[in-house]
């Protein structure tokens, strides 16, 4: 079957793979679409201390079964929590299997899903009616709803999202679902306006304008209840504590590129909640499930091209060389 490899950094190649054997528990499924996303980027480039070479990248998969059990008949579709769990680190035994110490992600550690045939734990799969263009989604917008389920938002707060990729459009979709009052910030305007139609009532481009005097602005100068970072810049990272409202939360999904300098002040002196947010909870997935249904998220709009298996080692070239350009790459298998 055929797939496609990262051999070295910067070479992407269609190769051909084995069919997978079941194991004991495992799903055989079909996939039908994938995604990409900024780690296989980084692979791609790199610059993942993550990966190793070659590896056969991919882990935002629509799927549909091929061979079925009791609970998943053949034609099901689905869409599969990419990650591993130990069950035995500390992370495993607090219920946060997501954080897991020795995770292996599709596409990261572990050979990906750009690939014909899968073969899966049937507790990593989710079946649901949506399109598969939108269960291709569902993985990625979880990254972004476990940070809102992190920050613990609800309809009484105003939270501010700083990036509006893939990740940062599903903290903004997932905090909006919740009913809060999400503002959403970038440098892009084309990016802004995918947030306002992913439920972004306010929209702050931070080359134009001073993110701090519109958000005391808009929130009779107390801040945001909330601050969530998916941009991975020290700026982002420090304006975070600074803009957040007094007793407020922050959760951080991006990794800066270098050391951040804070006024460690603010943490004490507002009595801020910090937050990590890693992947995804099963909970994550569902309420992501659940949002698509509804039908207010914006597909179509976020996806920036669809090429085919064979086309994927010239979009990731291309996508190396403009990154500002990509939203969301799709692979039709």
């Amino acid at each position: 079957m055929k797939a496609v490899a990262l051999t070295a950094p910067g070479i992407a190649e269609v190769i051909q793979l084995p069919e997978p054997e079941p194991q004991a528990g495992e799903i055989m499924i079909q996939v039908e679409f994938v995604g990409l996303c900024g780690s296989d980027l980084n692979s791609y480039r790199g610059i993942n201390p993550l990966v190793t070479y070659p590896r056969v990248i991919g882990h935002e998969i629509a799927a549909t079964v091929l061979h079925g059990n009791a609970e998943f008949s053949a034609g099901t579709r689905v869409t599969v929590s990419p990650y591993t769990s130990c069950g035995r680190c500390s992370s495993c035994c607090r219920g946060r299997p997501n954080a897991c110490q020795f995770n292996q992600t599709f596409g990261v550690q572990r050979d990906g899903a750009i690939t014909q045939l899968l073969s899966v734990p049937a507790e990593k799969i989710y079946a649901s009616s949506l399109s598969l263009k939108e269960l291709c989604l569902v993985e990625p917008l979880t990254v972004g709803m476990h940070a809102v389920s992190r920050a613990r938002i609800t309809r009484d707060d105003v939270v501010v999202v700083y990036g509006c990729g893939g990740v940062g459009l599903g903290a903004i979709a997932g905090a909006a679902f919740r009913g809060a009052i999400t503002i959403a910030v970038d440098v892009d305007d084309e990016k802004l306006e995918t947030a306002r139609a992913c439920g972004a009532a306010h929209l702050i481009n931070s080359d134009r304008e001073a993110v701090h005097d519109r958000l005391q602005m808009l929130t009779a100068g107390f801040g945001p209840d909330v601050v969530i970072e998916a941009v991975g810049l020290p700026q982002t990272f420090r304006s975070a504590v600074e803009e957040v409202a007094f007793t407020g939360r922050v959760v951080y999904i991006g990794y800066a590129k270098e050391p951040v300098s804070y006024e460690t002040r603010l943490f004490v002196q507002k009595e801020l909640d910090i937050m990590g947010a890693r992947n995804a909870l099963p909970e994550d997935f569902r309420e992501v499930i659940n949002l698509l249904a509804a039908g207010s998220f914006p597909v179509d709009r976020v996806i920036t091209s669809v090429v085919s298996l064979e086309e994927t080692p010239e979009a990731l070239a291309r996508w190396a060389a403009n990154p500002a350009s990509v939203t969301k790459i799709m692979i039709k298998i």
